[in-house]
């Protein structure tokens, strides 16, 4: 297998850490770091986030929320909630584009 090199910062990763993205140019190799920065995946991710850890919100903490009766639990709860859809996302999308 030869060694390829990553698209953006041209370093050249161990073999197995590399993730292959499509784009306007093509396939791309990237290494980690440079894949973690890809906009369209970060986009998809953030959307996913969005939309499923609004769901999860209101259905996990709905009562309190539009009851008005926040607690100081709120302010830790309801950001994780938005995170795990995020991680689960690209950490799908990164295992799926890993070469």
């Amino acid at each position: 297998m030869a060694d390829t090199t990553c698209a953006i910062c041209s370093c050249t990763p161990r073999p197995g850490r590399t993730f292959t993205f499509r784009g306007t140019k093509g396939q791309s190799e990237k290494c980690l770091r440079c894949a973690l920065g890809h906009w369209p995946m970060l986009r998809r991710s953030l959307l996913t986030a969005l939309l499923v850890g609004t769901i999860l919100a209101v259905l996990n903490q709905g009562d309190r929320l539009f009851s008005g009766s926040w607690v100081s639990a709120f302010y830790w709860k309801i950001p994780l909630t938005y995170c795990v859809p995020f991680l689960v996302t690209t950490w799908g999308a990164l295992s799926n584009s890993r070469r």
